[in-house]
């Protein structure tokens, strides 16, 4: 897809859209695979991102589940301070409100859920080379990403499994890169799962 000139995609444009209650990729909970995820892990002491996390369901089912060293970061301040009043145990300090590419800090493990597609696809090298830049040794990558081309200009931004092996293989072990068997129903067969390792 012939995607337009970069987009300003920056922290008015996605305040805007929390203001105005346009925010369509919120589904109200936690998405099933990455439930289905954090329940296997066992190390409650992990390191863990999640990055441009708007509402951040998996925040707080993590922080529920007893996950101590979860830190969220969204480049605007409504959604972090929609989390602080829902989940008000939740550390203030855990609650970042940066530019994801600008955060300096190193993570065992990083969660993607909407994040990749809110991106104009200019950005996509970029966060390749970030997300390495953050994980620790065999830190991991995993989450999910759209498996479909989208027919307007986004976000969100779509793309396929080749161009997600192109982007991600110098840098990571792709594990598991699949169609998803238990996304949500309107997401249905639009979705992979990943888990990518860092090399």
């Amino acid at each position: 897809m012939n995607y337009k000139k970069n987009k300003n995609l920056d922290k008015n444009y996605w305040e805007n859209l929390y203001e105005n209650h346009k925010t369509g990729w919120d589904i109200g909970y936690i998405s099933t695979p990455i439930k289905e995820y954090i329940d296997q892990l066992d190390t409650k002491n992990l390191h863990i991102l999640i990055p441009g996390a708007g509402n951040s369901y998996e925040a707080e089912y993590l922080h529920e589940k007893g996950f101590k060293n979860v830190d969220i970061i969204d480049i605007a301040t409504q959604p972090l301070n929609n989390f602080k009043r829902r989940v008000p145990s939740f550390p203030v300090t855990h609650l970042i409100q940066e530019n994801f590419f600008n955060h300096q800090k190193k993570y065992n493990l990083i969660i993607e859920q909407t994040f990749f597609s809110s991106l104009h696809p200019t950005y996509r090298e970029k966060y390749v080379h970030k997300m390495y830049n953050l994980l620790s040794h065999n830190g991991k990558l995993i989450g999910l990403f759209f498996d479909v081309e989208f027919s307007k200009e986004g976000p969100p931004y779509g793309g396929s499994l080749n161009e997600y092996l192109q982007l991600f293989s110098s840098f990571f072990t792709i594990k598991v890169l699949d169609k998803c068997y238990n996304s949500i129903k309107p997401r249905f067969g639009r979705e992979l799962f990943f888990i990518f390792e860092k090399k």
